[in-house]
């Protein structure tokens, strides 16, 4: 048997295929003009939105600025590029460049380190439907037939003084040109830089190595054990009952699609019919669960703690524990981000709920109807958190059943920028409609318990841009991170019985949801409506502070 190269289809490629000789830096240099031309769209796209090319001193401007990119790209990747290492180092950049290009441009997202933290943290079934037909066709042509091209390169041989001596004459070239070409564009470029510094996660592949960069710098270890938080917690309040709160930690929910917030749709008529209190000002902690979770169990606000000091602290759940309170976690999702270790924990399993898992993926109903087994047995002070799976896209057709395809024409792919956006609305629509069902019958559940005190807090982790501005999905730098993707829906029921032991005024509390609020007022919000008394709880922070008596 033939091997590969020599098999004939292989060699009748080879002949037309161009196979030039260069130099390790020649190459790596072309390579460079290649990202700045085909792989930087979004980018130059960005650089001439407030400067269209009308006037020559335009294209000289957009010359220069291709210049810098170009030569600065080089100048980092030069010197790791010998004889031996160009092709395989410039092949994983052509691949990186074009992964990164193709979901700048189909989704609008911005690799900085939140996105990086991201990817790191998506887990097979996120990935698995981002790898469409599409995402294909476009690797194999932006990444299979450069990198083919790549390797049909000859490379010089020299000896290895010749070969340093041409290395240090590209490198102090490239320099001077660099700062040739600063020196008469930098005013220009620094100033579209301060002006729109978003621009920077648009240079590829230098924005996923730079933030992969800075994200692998500051993944020190963490602690072998979390240090404690608020482990004088006690109960200030018992009641006659045991009381139960769920917590629902809703998935890519938008405020803007929130039928409760005054959206045209009334995609929420079922809990439009309930007395509950709906917060309807309610800013997210960032842009991605990855973020937000962590942030929203934790005791400071947005910027207020590192990542590293969240995940090396313990969370709300456990100042819960420390308080006397039975917390347990149900994840229909990619896990709680470090937020339940210590706590009890269940995954969504397909085999004890087949109606509501088909072909072994669930929906947010056998989340629900796990929800409903516990409450039945709860016997003490409980506190329930549900992480649901939600809207996250960009498959939103399959986050509800088909009797919740209310909304039509649907977009029934993953490849959103493929669809009329109205298609996408109405998807991601419907899948509200479900969310708004699922929390229907939990209250009704919750109000039914006989012998429990009950509650209800949904909160969503972040929400979701559906082609406003080019921008799908989620996870922009939160200083340019449109509305869509940091307001979110906060919702807050309970019973009679519940309001009794708290002392809680839900007219009160109705007139305070009308107010700002923030993921940072949860951690405290919890502590206080269940009475817990520790240091760490900041009261001012507590939404239900001045509506609860005594």
């Amino acid at each position: 048997m033939m091997s590969l190269p020599d098999a004939p289809g292989f060699r009748r490629t080879r002949r037309w295929l161009p196979s030039p000789r260069l130099s390790p830096e020649a190459l790596t240099l072309l390579v460079c003009v290649v990202f700045t031309l085909l792989y930087n769209g979004p980018f130059w796209h960005g650089m001439l939105a407030d400067a269209p090319l009308v006037s020559v001193a335009a294209w000289e401007s957009l010359s220069v600025e291709a210049l810098v990119l170009t030569v600065l790209q080089f100048v980092v990747f030069v010197p790791f590029m010998t004889r031996h290492t160009v092709r395989p180092l410039l092949s994983l950049l052509v691949i990186l460049a074009a992964v990164v290009n193709y979901f700048t441009t189909r989704y609008g997202t911005h690799f900085d380190t939140t996105m990086i933290d991201n990817v790191l943290q998506t887990d097979t079934r996120e990935a698995g439907e981002l790898l469409t037909p599409s995402f294909a066709l476009y690797l194999l042509l932006y990444a299979g037939l450069p990198v083919l091209l790549l390797w049909r390169v000859r490379l010089t041989a020299s000896r290895w003084p010749r070969a340093l001596l041409r290395r240090s004459g590209y490198l102090v070239g490239a320099v001077a040109v660099l700062a040739a070409s600063l020196m008469i564009g930098y005013q220009g470029l620094s100033s579209e830089m301060r002006n729109r510094p978003a621009l920077r996660y648009l240079v590829t592949p230098g924005n996923a190595l730079v933030s992969t960069g800075q994200v692998m710098a500051a993944s020190d270890p963490l602690p072998a054990e979390r240090l404690p938080l608020g482990e004088d917690a006690v109960k200030g309040v018992e009641g006659d009952k045991p009381r139960l709160l769920v917590l629902v930690v809703g998935e890519t929910m938008r405020a803007a699609d929130w039928g409760l917030d005054g959206y045209e749709r009334q995609t929420t008529p079922r809990l439009a019919e309930r007395d509950l209190v709906n917060f309807t000002d309610v800013s997210s902690c960032g842009t991605s669960t990855a973020v937000s979770v962590p942030c929203m169990f934790a005791p400071g606000g947005r910027g207020e703690q590192s990542e590293r000091e969240i995940k090396s602290h313990e969370s709300l759940l456990d100042v819960l524990s420390h308080a006397g309170f039975r917390v347990l976690w149900l994840d229909n999702q990619s896990g709680c981000k470090g937020v339940c270790q210590g706590v009890e924990t269940r995954q969504i399993a397909a085999q004890d709920h087949p109606a509501q898992c088909p072909d072994g993926e669930c929906l947010d109903g056998a989340l629900f109807e796990e929800a409903a087994r516990v409450a039945k047995g709860v016997d003490r002070d409980t506190v329930l958190v549900l992480h649901q799976l939600g809207n996250h896209g960009p498959s939103y057709y399959a986050r509800y059943p088909d009797d919740y395809r209310v909304y039509t024409p649907t977009c029934d792919s993953a490849e959103l920028s493929q669809c009329d956006r109205q298609a996408v609305v109405n998807s991601y629509d419907n899948a509200v409609r479900y969310t708004d069902a699922l929390l229907d019958g939990l209250i009704g559940d919750l109000a039914s318990l006989p012998g429990v005190d009950t509650a209800m807090l949904y909160v969503a982790d972040h929400g979701e841009s559906l082609g406003e501005h080019g921008l799908y999905l989620h996870g922009l730098p939160y200083a340019i991170a449109p509305d869509e993707q940091t307001h979110v829906p906060m919702v807050w029921w309970s019973s009679a019985g519940f309001d009794a032991t708290a002392g809680l005024d839900d007219s009160c509390l109705a007139e305070r949801a009308k107010r700002p609020a923030s993921h940072a007022n949860l951690f405290h919000t919890v502590l206080g409506v269940l009475g817990v008394e520790t240091r760490v709880l900041q009261p001012e922070r507590d939404l239900t502070r001045d509506c609860r008596g005594g």
